[in-house]
């Protein structure tokens, strides 16, 4: 806790922050467009984001916001899209092997995050751990990240926050571009390649991709290769609409297919090692026991321009199938099927004398089916259904914004009926074109969901039988944020607290009864819960080529009115610090290399003490340090440019360690070393090229 206390008061000195690059997601990057930092930390503060009555102004908005810019995503390197932004402050990811990662926001997961993809709510099984996002990496431009309830805008389910993964912007008109991306990493084999194709003729707009990925185990120090972890996966996406003087109606289908198989982490006796299924450890192929994963989706988005403001309409089906293959590849004994409608309508007004007014109303249908010998949760139905209504005021240098909002939620599993009042308030003051203070009050509201009321079954990934509770009651948040952003010459800060205090607070304890196969057997529970904390930062560049930033997050997350045992929630992050020290060498787009950079990076976990004790459901994680090494380019021919080139190292050094809230942590221990679990991956070395065609 020391340690913790003298990083935050160095950073809160420097009046520190997350220092977020942040650029509108629907700004068109043209592949050769470079930015003066300079002229970029002016416009920090006028860049677009998400809110509850539209689209907005960052220095407008009321609740913290992040953005990764697609030039970020691409130099950052990742299995998957959320281990690509879970280094973000605040954020964080609940892994099971490096195929599977869950987004966590300030200590909160599962289904207390929104995930939107292609302008629609993903609805998989986010509510399960040894599930990860069924989304493409490759398809996606930028990121929003809204921190704190989002539950006005988006409904039950969004407390902790909102994930906007952002498609590319189409393109100007007259214009086709096309290009071709591909990644090689050393630890685990990993091999991506993704081809992409759009263009815009007289309106007309498409959009159309195909990915593939491969890998092998992954390996570390002290487990070697990890028999288990290797994953397939392809996916393709095409987008066709028109792009009219009215506004746009786009269709969008999409297609996403993995193939990971399950770490079982037994261990020989006698050598400590891992047991493997096959000889070929490194194999691509399927290897027993395994999932199947299909994710189809088809999206209707549709905007109209009205004379004082836009009618937006967007409807969406999805088909979700895991299918999981214990002792035969050609036998599932578990297939879960789920079908769901999304739909959303609103209309948005225009800015008239400083009031903008949003108002709506949004829900979607779901059904679920159990078509393997084995279930995990019983077959349901459900219907929801919000609505909403937003207004914000802007007077001279302060902007006002809040709402309401009712949701009704409908489940046939006992005639459960669950209702939702919430809202929110805040105020953002531009002191200066370089300061901004904000605050905002916020109330969530989540239903509990399928899997908390009715699980009673094994899951394989996480190796423990849970248990359902059909008595739980939803969960109710009251939250305040409070922030502090500077931007400047030479500085980029930013400060953020905010107070969490959660009502009937849902999450899983281990018990003492084996029910099968001494799987460790967990129960859903609920309890009051308090959680706070910081996020901080600060980017100094003190000449046009260099960039120095820190970033530190912190959550203290407790169950009220608990004993010493039971008083931390479990699976929350420790604290982490994050530095990057980055040199840029040119940026005049004339040099065969152009925007040349190397960055070191380091990022540091403090031990996680505050953990779950009772009946060992938690363990205590260690601190642990990783340094990586980066480098990248444009490489120009003729003054244009004809490739990227990327390549990093992670974790450079072969640290073996456990992230807190890995899944193979609690797998069969070493009788030989003592150690229980398996660690995270070591020493990768990722290369990267992107080459851009222009028809």
């Amino acid at each position: 806790m020391k340690r913790i206390y003298f990083i935050l008061s160095l950073l809160c000195f420097g009046l520190a922050t997350t220092a977020q690059k942040h650029h509108s997601p629907a700004d068109h990057e043209h592949p050769s467009d470079t930015t003066d930092i300079f002229f970029h930390h002016l416009l920090l503060n006028e860049v677009t984001v998400t809110s509850a009555t539209g689209e907005t102004k960052l220095k407008h908005a009321t609740t913290p916001v992040s953005v990764i810019t697609n030039t970020e995503l691409r130099q950052t390197t990742s299995t998957n899209i959320i281990d690509a932004i879970a280094r973000q402050p605040g954020m964080a990811q609940i892994t099971t092997s490096h195929s599977i990662s869950k987004p966590i926001i300030r200590g909160l997961g599962y289904n207390r995050v929104v995930v939107m993809n292609d302008g629609v709510r993903q609805e998989g099984q986010q509510w399960g751990d040894e599930h990860g996002m069924e989304v493409d990496g490759s398809s996606i431009h930028s990121v929003e990240i809204l921190k704190g309830p989002a539950s006005l805008m988006y409904g039950s389910d969004a407390m902790a926050g909102v994930l906007i993964l952002h498609s590319a912007p189409t393109k100007p008109e007259g214009e086709m571009w096309g290009n071709v991306a591909s990644e090689y990493q050393t630890n685990n084999g990993l091999f991506n390649y993704s081809l992409n194709v759009a263009g815009n003729q007289r309106g007309f707009v498409w959009d159309a991709r195909y990915s593939n990925k491969m890998a092998h185990a992954y390996k570390n120090k002290y487990d070697g290769y990890v028999p288990g972890s290797q994953f397939r996966e392809q996916s393709g996406r095409i987008m066709l609409g028109l792009n009219k003087h009215w506004g746009y109606s786009h269709l969008t289908a999409s297609l996403f297919h993995q193939t990971p198989s399950i770490v079982e982490g037994e261990r020989n006796e006698g050598t400590g090692r891992l047991k493997c299924a096959t000889d070929k450890i490194k194999t691509y192929g399927k290897v027993l026991p395994f999932q199947q994963v299909y994710h189809y989706k088809t999206v209707w988005d549709n905007s109209i321009h009205l004379p004082h403001g836009r009618l937006k309409a967007i409807v969406g089906y999805q088909q979700n199938r895991r299918q999981e293959f214990e002792e035969s590849p050609d036998e599932y004994e578990l297939y879960f099927r789920l079908h769901t409608i999304t739909y959303d309508l609103r209309y948005l007004t225009q800015e008239s004398d400083g009031w903008k007014l949003a108002t709506g109303v949004g829900g979607m249908w779901q059904q679920s089916q159990n078509l393997g010998e084995e279930t995990l949760i019983p077959e349901y139905r459900l219907f929801d259904m919000g609505g909403f209504v937003t207004l914000s005021k802007s007077l001279d240098r302060w902007t006002f914004n809040g709402g309401l909002r009712y949701d009704h939620r409908r489940l046939d599993f006992h005639g459960r009926n669950f209702n939702g009042v919430t809202g929110s308030a805040g105020a953002v003051w531009n002191v200066s074109d370089h300061l901004n203070l904000r605050l905002n009050v916020a109330r969530g509201f989540r239903a509990p969901n399928m899997s908390e009321l009715g699980s009673d079954g094994i899951h394989e990934g996480t190796l423990r039988y849970e248990i359902g509770n059909s008595d739980l009651k939803s969960e109710y948040s009251w939250q305040a944020d409070l922030g502090v952003d500077f931007t400047s010459q030479y500085v980029s800060a930013q400060i953020a607290c905010f107070a969490n205090h959660i009502e009937n607070y849902i999450f899983t304890k281990r018990i003492d009864k084996i029910i099968k196969d001494d799987y460790r057997t967990y129960a859903y529970t609920q309890g009051d819960a308090r959680l706070q904390g910081i996020e901080a930062g600060i980017d100094l560049h003190p000449i046009h080529s260099i960039h120095f930033q820190n970033t530190f997050s912190y959550v203290d997350a407790r169950q009220l009115h608990a004993d010493a045992d039971t008083r931390y929630l479990p699976m929350i992050p420790p604290a982490r610090w994050t530095s990057e020290l980055k040199y840029e060498f040119t940026h005049h787009g004339k040099a065969a290399l152009n925007n040349a950079y190397v960055a070191f990076g380091l990022e540091c976990n403090l031990a996680q003490n505050h953990y779950y004790r009772a009946d060992d459901t938690e363990t205590r994680t260690p601190s642990y340090t990783l340094i990586s090494l980066s480098a990248g380019t444009d490489l120009n021919i003729h003054k244009q440019k004809v490739a990227e080139l990327y390549i990093t190292a992670d974790n450079l050094l072969n640290r073996a360690y456990q992230n807190h809230l890995s899944r193979l942590k609690y797998t069969d221990e070493n009788l030989l070393t003592g150690r229980q679990g398996i660690c995270n991956m070591g020493r990768n070395v990722v290369f990267k090229v992107i080459v851009p065609m222009k028809f």
